[in-house]
């Protein structure tokens, strides 16, 4: 499968007011101590990319969560309108940073979106079809995210409501939790669009990538030794 991205242009989403938290705090332990969102497809790290598709879009605001490798990826992402909030302790894991970037985001949005920085081809396009699905939705729904051939997918969309009662519960936020908790609640973008799942998790990973699509990654610079595959 050889993949060309294409600059889409795609009509901006104003009727819905939707935030996103941006999750940029990993360790990269699998991928060799690497931060993955400033691996580089086509010249852009891969955070730059979806926040360029973010603004696209018409995202209305953005809350990026940094932790491990936050002094190279905050300047990364300094040319960008967006909020930063550093995890003090990223290796409590990714809910940690998740309930972190709501906090600061706040509730004010008919939809949430929580995404993953490290994803090479979530683009305008993969974030026009979940809103529009999430738009969409099946009458009493209120989370919907993307599944491709039984593999769930990210981002995942969660009505403001949904998360404003996390929010105001006081107890730990876990949106996979209320995920799995609630299936009534959830609508399942069922979608051929490979991007939604297609991450990188390990060297395997980028060299599976590379083969599958025909498009190369490259190191972020402050690691560069060469193609991630070499």
């Amino acid at each position: 499968m050889k993949v060309e991205i294409m600059e889409l242009a795609i009509g901006q989403v104003s009727e819905l007011k939707v935030g996103v938290v941006l999750l940029a705090a990993g360790e990269g332990s699998r991928m060799g101590g690497v931060p993955k969102c400033l691996v580089q497809l086509q010249g852009a790290s891969l955070i730059s990319r979806h926040l360029t598709a973010m603004r696209e879009v018409g995202i209305h605001d953005v809350v990026v969560v940094t932790g491990f490798y936050y002094q190279v990826i905050e300047p990364a992402i300094a040319p960008f309108a967006v909020r930063v909030v550093r995890n003090p302790s990223p290796e409590a894991g990714q809910q940690s940073s998740v309930k972190l970037g709501l906090a600061q985001l706040g509730s004010d949005f008919d939809l949430v979106l929580i995404a993953l920085a490290d994803l090479p081809l979530v683009g305008n396009a993969e974030l026009h079809e979940l809103i529009t699905a999430f738009k969409n939705r099946p009458a009493g729904t209120s989370v919907v995210y993307p599944e491709v051939n039984g593999l769930r997918g990210n981002p995942v969309a969660f009505s403001g409501a949904v998360i404003a009662g996390m929010l105001a519960s006081g107890e730990n936020i876990g949106c996979r939790k209320f995920v799995d908790a609630n299936p009534a609640l959830v609508h399942k973008l069922q979608t051929k669009n490979e991007s939604f799942v297609l991450d990188l998790d390990t060297p395997e990973d980028i060299a599976g990538f590379e083969q599958r699509t025909g498009l190369k990654l490259t190191m972020p610079d402050s690691f560069k030794t060469g193609n991630l595959s070499a």
